[in-house]
């Protein structure tokens, strides 16, 4: 007896559904897309009972007549593609004709459509695959869909569901999606007969974010500039350094009007952002791809959810370069805010205190003042940690007199400044006006940006600094791990990792950089290939040792309670004003807070 038989059209179809419908969010999504792909310039919503008991979409797309109708109900059947070749360029949202059908054999299901300028339109009932009625009907022109009583036929599915505010809010969230990716569209949400949100079809992408999230999220986020590279084209919003979140629900990437999940594209946001998030936030981004369809396929998940580029390695980079140029481009910006509006009628500060540095034994300043400057020298084979040595500049005659100045306790006379020094509040904080209001420097994380990029700068020009290991380790990697180690050794030696070939996929380390402190190359190693397979190939060489950076400088920047002179606390605002991110420290905590005149004034009830 034969043991494989065929299911019958009802169950396959069932079983199909599984993959496309997994919950009422899921129906709205599909419903939506086919409408923004009908050309329709109105969307409205209306769900009950977290859309379980009724998802209703209409739409003023472009219609169907009764063939085309009956015919979007069977399997595989669809206007988006006709030949292999549309297939590996997809330009639509919908392609593959699965969607109306497996969510007409899960629910009650009632079409209504209507060509525009056509006497009458056609309504279609189903229930569970089943079709139950074709007359004529009465709708305006567009297509309108109703899907009640989602998984009737399918118990063991519907107990899946969660709670019903737990699916709405699903439901909003795909709308949101829907609604940020195609602001030219108008979008109406009606939850349980009440109007969750009413969004205008708009011409910005500024405007559709603004009334979805308000405009004090829209007042920190920063526009990228349309750039093409390599033949894509990047737009959208991001947000500025120090704007973050916990967790990626605000991060949002969309490839071709698709809101898209990429691990390829959550790498290149995390470079994009490097060293100016703190560790476990992610950034909030409304990021907008646009490439040749051809490059990109999204036919790898019933959801479309996950998309695969023809070229991953250059849809990083492109997106890193962007970011990066946003962020460092609005560097003349947010120094602007530091220049007073007339500054002849800005007088200096009265005075700031002098606090005398203390010596050490040696007679060197225990304070890493914003003149000094940490460099490396490079150990020898019996060195065991890296040694430091902590220099002052020559100053040029301006600052020298200044110095002298402030030693005897009296201002300089005011410059030409963007900004005007207060004072220094618990020995921590530089306190400065500028012409929006008042400004906090927290001074060990402006150092700390100044030291760092400067380092940094520095052993990209002459390579990291390396000491020998007493007794040189030997591990064993994957082969593929092997293999990218092999093709990338002189990377490694930069980073100062003295490693060469010791075998079949066997390796040998006998030197590592100077400032890291580790008793195990090997998962030092590890660590290294997996950072390295994340970063693109534009990047630094160095930027993993960024993390060691970031560490052996905060050890030598100026901490709480180390008094500066005036003249050292004006060098270190001008030098942080000359960083390419100045607003945070590596380790992403912001190094300066503006607090606006209009603040000041609702907390002294001036203003309400």
């Amino acid at each position: 007896m034969s043991r494989i038989h065929l299911l019958p059209d009802i169950l396959a179809s069932q079983v199909a559904a599984g993959e496309v419908v997994e919950r009422p969010a899921s129906v709205v999504k599909e419903l939506v897309e086919n409408s923004i792909d009908a050309g329709a310039r109105t969307v409205e919503t209306i769900i009950r009972r977290g859309g379980i008991s009724l998802v209703r979409v209409v739409d003023d797309g472009c219609g169907m007549d009764r063939d085309d109708a009956l015919l979007c109900l069977e399997r595989h059947a669809t206007s988006k593609i006709r030949s292999a070749a549309d297939l590996a360029a997809i330009a639509t949202l919908g392609f593959r004709g699965e969607a109306l059908p497996s969510i007409a054999s899960v629910s009650r299901f009632r079409l209504t459509t209507r060509e525009p300028g056509a006497i009458a339109g056609s309504e279609i009932i189903v229930a569970g695959g089943k079709i139950d009625a074709v007359r004529d009907g009465g709708e305006a022109p567009g297509t309108q869909i109703e899907v009640r009583s989602l998984f009737y036929n399918l118990p063991a599915r519907r107990k899946f569901l969660r709670s019903e505010n737990t699916e709405s809010r699903n439901v909003e969230h795909q709308l949101y999606l829907q609604a940020s990716a195609h602001p030219e569209v108008a979008f109406v949400f009606v939850r349980e007969e009440r109007v969750v949100f009413q969004l205008p079809a708009t011409r910005s992408l500024k405007e559709r974010v603004r009334d979805l999230h308000g405009a004090e999220l829209v007042d920190r986020l920063l526009a990228l500039e349309p750039a093409a590279r390599s033949g894509i084209e990047i737009s959208g919003l991001i947000g500025a350094a120090g704007l973050s979140r916990q967790t990626r629900t605000q991060q949002l990437v969309f490839v071709n009007g698709r809101a898209i999940e990429s691990p390829v594209l959550n790498a290149a946001l995390r470079e994009g952002y490097h060293t100016t998030l703190m560790k476990g936030q992610f950034p909030v981004t409304f990021l907008f791809l646009t490439l040749d369809p051809a490059a990109v396929d999204v036919n790898v998940h019933p959801s479309k959810r996950e998309v695969r580029f023809r070229d991953p390695a250059a849809v990083r980079e492109a997106v890193v370069a962007a970011i990066r140029k946003t962020l460092e481009g609005k560097r003349a910006d947010w120094q602007e805010q530091f220049r007073a509006p007339n500054e002849t009628t800005l007088e200096p500060a009265e005075r700031i205190e002098h606090l005398p540095e203390m010596a050490d034994p040696g007679g060197t300043s225990a304070v890493s003042s914003p003149f000094e400057r940490t460099s490396f020298e490079v150990a020898g084979r019996d060195s065991a940690r890296p040694s430091t040595k902590l220099a002052r500049p020559a100053m040029d005659p301006v600052e020298q007199r200044d110095v002298q100045i402030a030693q005897d306790g009296v201002v300089p006379p005011k410059r030409d400044r963007h900004f005007q020094i207060i004072g220094v509040l618990n020995k921590l904080y530089v306190l400065m006006e500028n012409a929006n209001g008042l400004v906090l420097v927290d001074q060990h994380a402006a150092h700390e940006r100044i030291l760092f990029e400067e380092l940094r700068r520095r052993m990209e020009e002459k390579g990291v600094p390396s000491q020998r290991l007493l007794l040189p380790q030997t591990f064993d990697l994957p082969p593929r791990d092997a293999e990218w180690v092999e093709r990338n050794l002189r990377t490694l030696q930069k980073m100062g990792i003295g490693i060469e070939p010791f075998g079949a996929q066997t390796f040998r380390i006998d030197s590592l950089p100077t400032f890291l402190e580790t008793s195990d190359a090997g998962a030092f190693l590890r660590e290294v290939i997996d950072g390295l397979r994340t970063v693109s190939n534009s990047s630094s060489a160095l930027r993993l040792g960024e993390d060691m950076i970031a560490k052996t400088v905060c050890r030598h920047a100026v901490k709480a309670n180390d008094p500066l002179r005036y003249a050292e606390v004006e060098k270190l605002i001008r030098d942080l004003l000359e960083c390419e991110l100045p607003y945070c420290c590596p380790h992403g905590r912001p190094t300066m807070i503006q607090i606006s005149h209009l603040e000041l004034e609702k907390k002294f009830g001036r203003k309400t």
